[in-house]
């Protein structure tokens, strides 16, 4: 993961499966409103499980690019059998997307047996991969004290988010926010991943005085002096804040969209528009009253007319 390609390609993923879910969370809302449920992950019309076999391809082959195809002798253990120490970061990222696998295996399990349990369990299984990415990026055993370090520490603020929007999921099903948010966070992992890949193995996008080092077979980019340092980290925090403002708008905007494209099936009747009605047929009105009128007549006639027999029975 520490290149260009290993985090532009999978903050790609991330981005796509956060627009997805976004898409479809609200359109399910739309035309769902009353009875909105959501759905873990969502299945496609030509087929049904693509968003998960894209979540079990991607993620094997992050396995087998951290695992066997980066390291130079094409695995990553020493000749005795250990892990080096060049490597550990290697297996951090790796067990990271082996557990997006098994979310995204097990999600095919539940849902072919369907048991009652299959909503909470298949989130409580996104909860721990999220759970699982935030630790290793909390506890990573790569140097992240210069700005790849105040990337990550950023990153963990949104999967932090994820995994949080995730476990009230399980108990707030009926929640369109939750959904929404869990949604952009995954999202934004996918847009933040991709700006650090590009602003840090970029040696134009780097920060004034830091640059590129080579270290243990990893290139690092180390900033010149605690002043450099520090504007470094400075302009990643603006990044960040400017980023996450985007995304806001982004996912008010969208909404905003998909309601002005599906919420126009819904029809609306306002006394005003029935009002209105009434104005033009003027003369529906006026045979209305008639009608009632002659209804009134013929119901007070024939009141009267039991009366006045009942009178006349009385005395007799």
């Amino acid at each position: 993961m520490g290149t260009l390609v290993g985090h532009v390609a999978p903050g790609f993923g991330f981005l796509l499966i956060g627009l997805w879910h976004l898409f479809n969370h609200i359109k399910l809302h739309l035309n769902q409103p009353n009875t909105y449920t959501a759905p873990s992950w969502f299945p496609t019309s030509k087929f049904k499980y693509l968003e998960l076999f894209l979540i079990m391809g991607g993620s094997s082959a992050s396995i087998a690019m951290e695992l066997f195809i980066g390291p130079q002798k094409h695995q990553p253990l020493d000749d005795d059998g250990t892990i080096p120490t060049n490597h550990l970061h290697n297996f951090e990222h790796s067990s990271i997307s082996m557990t997006f696998l098994v979310y995204a295996a097990f999600a095919i399990v539940l849902d072919k047996i369907s048991p009652k349990a299959q909503h909470g369990l298949t989130q409580l299984l996104g909860a721990i991969a999220f759970g699982q990415q935030l630790l290793l990026f909390h506890l990573h055993s790569a140097d992240h004290m210069g700005p790849e370090g105040q990337y990550h520490m950023l990153l963990q603020l949104v999967v932090l988010v994820s995994l949080t929007t995730t476990l009230m999921g399980i108990g707030l099903p009926e929640s369109f926010l939750v959904s929404f948010v869990r949604s952009l966070s995954i999202f934004f992992q996918g847009v933040w991943l991709m700006v650090m890949g590009f602003m840090l193995w970029t040696p134009d996008l780097m920060p004034k005085g830091c640059s590129m080092n080579l270290e243990e077979g990893h290139k690092v980019v180390r900033c010149h002096g605690d002043e450099a340092l520090h504007r470094a980290k400075s302009l990643v925090n603006l990044q960040f804040s400017w980023f996450l403002l985007g995304v806001a708008i982004f996912g008010v905007s969208f909404y905003l969209v998909l309601v002005k494209v599906y919420g126009e099936k819904v029809e609306y009747f306002s006394l005003t528009r029935l009002s209105e009605e009434d104005e033009e047929d003027p003369d529906h009105d006026v045979e209305y009253q008639k009608t009632s009128k002659r209804e009134d007549s013929k119901s007070f006639v024939n009141h009267m007319g039991k009366t006045a027999f009942a009178s006349i029975d009385i005395e007799r």
